[in-house]
């Protein structure tokens, strides 16, 4: 104990001042190191996935290296001013080479703040979709769900968004506040079709499947957003496609019930059409009438017609 506070007293003295720095100098990078050391050893014990122990041991590194740079340096420049101007440039390239890092960090505390999304909402960021599944410093884990499968169902990947996403893209969040959303279903009809009769069965259907939802939808709006919304039951509307009539039931669903929900209604559909035979499902029709007659001598459907026969 006494040849270390000698070593120290004789640092801190003016008997040599090439001597004192690098003494001191010593101490700072036997200070770092075991520092290092030791924050690199509780990463080990705690960590057991290998991608994520290599990328905090990494950023170690870096903050060892400018820590470092920031002791070290400033005793080998004479002056306030040097230090100063060092200082001033060590920081901008630091933040220059750690500006994804920095985003990353500061994105989370915007999260932590604001609260955009949460662990289990389901979200789309920067063209990314999925269930939040874990939300870390510098990155949110997301259950990927659409891409190539269809109805926002999940693909079994799992994406990871660095948090700094979250302050320069659009989020959308399926579920906090109102946790439904509205779905559509479109039904193109051949121009022969009694729709005037499937609109109001589709509408009788829609008003069926939508009686519970839109009990829990409501309650579910009065109570985050304070006022209620008149407009919650389906709705069915008519437009005239060139191939047809087209019918679209609107409803309420919850997000990750969208599929089930349009194989629900698709059956119905279809049950309904089964047992009508005055409406019917077109798709596109091409007709080659012969010049010169009134009446076609040709007929040539390419995808075209009735689905029933």
């Amino acid at each position: 104990m006494t040849t270390i506070n000698e070593i120290i007293a004789f640092a801190l003295s003016d008997r040599t001042e090439l001597l004192r720095r690098f003494i001191l100098t010593l101490l700072f990078i036997a200070f770092i190191y075991y520092l290092r050391q030791y924050i690199s050893k509780k990463i080990d014990n705690r960590i057991k996935d290998i991608s994520k122990k290599f990328r905090y041991n990494k950023v170690l590194n870096y903050i060892s290296y400018g820590l470092g740079f920031i002791l070290i340096f400033p005793l080998w420049f004479r002056g306030l001013q040097g230090f100063m101007t060092f200082f001033g440039l060590f920081s901008a390239g630091l933040a220059i080479a750690l500006r994804d890092m920095v985003a990353n960090i500061v994105g989370r505390l915007y999260l932590i703040i604001r609260r955009p999304y949460n662990i289990g909402d389901r979200i789309e960021i920067g063209g990314v979709k999925g269930d939040v599944i874990d939300i870390r410093l510098f990155e949110t884990s997301l259950m990927e769900i659409g891409n190539w499968v269809d109805s926002d169902q999940s693909t079994g990947r799992i994406v990871f968004v660095p948090n700094g996403h979250a302050l320069n893209r659009n989020i959308s969040n399926y579920t906090q506040g109102f946790e439904f959303i509205w779905n559509e279903i479109k039904i193109l009809l051949t121009f022969e079709s009694d729709w005037r009769k499937a609109k109001k069965a589709f509408q009788e259907i829609a008003d069926i499947k939508a009686r519970k939802i839109n009990r829990e939808a409501r309650e579910k709006i009065i109570n985050s957003a304070k006022k209620e919304y008149k407009k919650l039951t389906p709705i069915v509307y008519m437009n005239v496609k060139e191939s047809g009539v087209e019918l679209t039931i609107r409803y309420l669903c919850e997000p990750r019930k969208r599929r089930s929900t349009n194989e629900n209604f698709w059956e119905e559909i279809m049950d309904f059409i089964e047992n009508n035979h005055d409406v019917d499902l077109a798709y596109p029709t091409y007709r080659i009438y012969s010049q010169g007659n009134d009446v076609a001598d040709s007929n040539r459907e390419e995808n075209s017609g009735n689905m029933k026969g």
